[in-house]
């Protein structure tokens, strides 16, 4: 499809998906290490379910049944386990009870309960307080770092024996026919040619009679099974971009804070947060549709000229920005769930499935409790000898009585309403949807991948930061930790006809200057990359690449 004069169409400079890569049928290494499951993915999802896992591992050994003795993998890309965690987060700690009945709220990893919210539609310098929707109210919630909840969990699991791997991405699915027969990690020590270099160490394969997919969102793997295998959902799934700050202030904040309108133009849908983590640090972030309309709409941007609006000035002002991450979100809900989310051999689980409930703004919950009926119906199928797709589907008929589903479905329509509608004509029909259970406006709201919006050819709008409240985006890649060699091989995968009107919209896509426009043509800095997937929605395709690379989070 070619562009319109004075638009760019994503779609047409995006290659396709390497699925000769990351698809493999061949037999294992001989030396391959052998899990009987296999979590890829050590966050909330993969987490959650390996504990359930074990758990009912042990009390079936405990009472005398007949598993046996079941050795559990979590397979995780970062040098340690939350470091590639980013999110709100303010969570339904539902999950987490049903995990562990035995413990009390108060002993969760959560900074606090929710005290308090407030809703603000923004103008330029105007913060108008709003009555907080029913789908913003988080009474019984709790604030919390997704990094810390994923460290105690990781602890959780290793208690029970569980084998957590991490600084080990996959790189590749192993597969005897229509059977995910385990992984293949990524190399390590690659020269920039691709070639060995110092340090130099290969892949590793590990073998699992089952394989759970927890790669969070815009999952590489994940993608590819789907594809593979053929399954389609009613609806693409679609995806915002949240770029995040930590904060420590000098003034605290008494109550978690969300907002609409400004600094987004009214065709963009998505809103920003501010939540307190403790008397003197608070984490705050913009939340934005990749469905945006111009070349030049930039979330790092948008966010840094946020802060700058008198709301959010009077509390950062004086205080220091600690710790900066991005990630993709989900946001297709219900009519974007994959047809079928397991196989022989395979399930796929947490944001990778597209379990986030956007109204609501939580997936966590979903995340775990996706894992952990994930680890039921693998139980079931080691009991049963069978770890085909026959045996797996017990996995998806939990998913779509639970919770998860119900909630996705009285939502259907939210988010989708923003596709088809202006900004108040949307929020209206959201309206409508909220009261009554998403039965009207009625029918099923028909949504297009992000990649295949046209974006208007845009200037933008000048902007310098001042390094103190604001900041440019490489400033704020150091601010994540960032740990990737300068030397690394690309792992970005950049396509066709890549003009310079597409380079700018890359340069503005991108929240960590990975991307630069330098006169007519693109310049790549893959080290610069967080691994937020924003490229691989709009951009070059993002695959896996050495163990310990991307940021280093520590409260995100």
């Amino acid at each position: 499809m070619p562009n319109r004069a004075g638009t760019v169409l994503p779609s047409r400079h995006q290659a396709p998906l390497p699925l000769e890569r990351l698809i493999l049928s061949e037999p294992a290494d001989p030396e391959a290490v052998p899990m009987d499951v296999l979590f890829v993915g050590g966050g909330p999802a993969g987490l959650a379910g390996a504990i359930a896992l074990a758990k009912l591992i042990k009390a079936d050994n405990d009472s005398g049944g007949t598993v046996g003795e079941v050795q559990i993998g979590v397979l995780e890309k970062a040098a340690a386990l939350g470091e590639h965690t980013l999110s709100g987060a303010v969570v339904n700690p539902i999950a987490m009870r049903s995990l562990f009945p035995e413990l009390k709220d108060k002993d969760f990893p959560f900074s606090a309960p929710v005290g308090g919210e407030r809703v603000y539609f923004l103008t330029g310098s105007r913060a108008i307080r709003m009555p907080t929707p029913p789908t913003m109210k988080n009474h019984g919630y709790y604030v919390g770092s997704i990094c810390e909840i994923v460290r105690w969990l990781g602890e959780k699991a290793e208690a029970l024996g569980v084998n957590v791997f991490t600084g080990f991405p996959a790189a590749c699915l192993l597969t005897e026919g229509t059977r995910v027969t385990g992984v293949r990690t990524t190399p390590t020590g690659l020269a920039r040619t691709g070639e060995p270099g110092t340090g130099y160490a290969p892949p590793t394969d590990i073998t699992a009679q089952i394989t759970v997919l927890a790669e969070g969102t815009r999952g590489t793997l994940s993608q590819a099974y789907l594809e593979w295998q053929q399954i389609g959902s009613d609806n693409p799934q679609i995806f915002a971009l949240g770029v995040k700050e930590i904060w420590e202030t000098l003034k605290p904040l008494d109550s978690i804070v969300h907002t609409l309108g400004w600094p987004l133009p009214r065709d963009v849908f998505g809103g920003s947060f501010m939540y307190p983590l403790s008397r003197n640090l608070i984490a705050l972030g913009l939340v934005v549709g990749l469905d945006y309309k111009r070349t030049s709409d930039d979330v790092h941007e948008m966010l840094q000229r946020m802060k700058l609006h008198p709301l959010f000035r009077e509390i950062l002002e004086g205080g220091e920005m600690v710790e900066w991450g991005a990630k993709t979100i989900p946001e297709g809900g219900y009519y974007a769930l994959p047809k079928r989310r397991h196989g022989d051999g395979l399930m796929i689980v947490g944001d990778s499935a597209g379990y986030v409930e956007v109204a609501s703004l939580k997936g966590i919950h979903y995340a775990m409790q996706s894992g952990m009926f994930a680890a039921r119906a693998a139980f079931d199928a080691l009991k049963r000898k069978d770890t085909s797709a026959g045996s797996l589907k017990e996995y998806d008929a939990m998913v779509d009585s639970s919770f998860i589903a119900k909630d996705l479905y009285r939502r259907r329509n939210m988010r989708l309403a923003f596709q088809e509608s202006n900004f108040y004509m949307a929020g209206l029909k959201a309206s409508l949807m909220t009261v009554t259970g998403g039965a009207l406006p009625g029918g099923k709201i028909h949504s297009h991948r992000d990649a295949d919006v046209p974006r208007a050819v845009t200037l933008p709008e000048p902007f310098v930061p001042d390094g103190k409240l604001t900041f440019s985006k490489l400033d704020a890649v150091f601010k994540s930790g960032n740990a990737t060699r300068d030397d690394i091989p690309s792992h970005l995968i950049v396509g066709p006809d890549i003009t310079p009107e597409v380079a700018e919209l890359y340069t503005h896509m991108c929240p960590a200057g990975v991307f630069e426009r330098d006169g007519e043509r693109l310049v790549v800095s893959p080290a610069n990359c967080i691994d937020c997937k924003a490229t691989d929605v709009l951009g070059a395709r993002w695959t896996p690449r050495e163990g310990g690379s991307g940021p280093k989070y520590r409260q995100m």
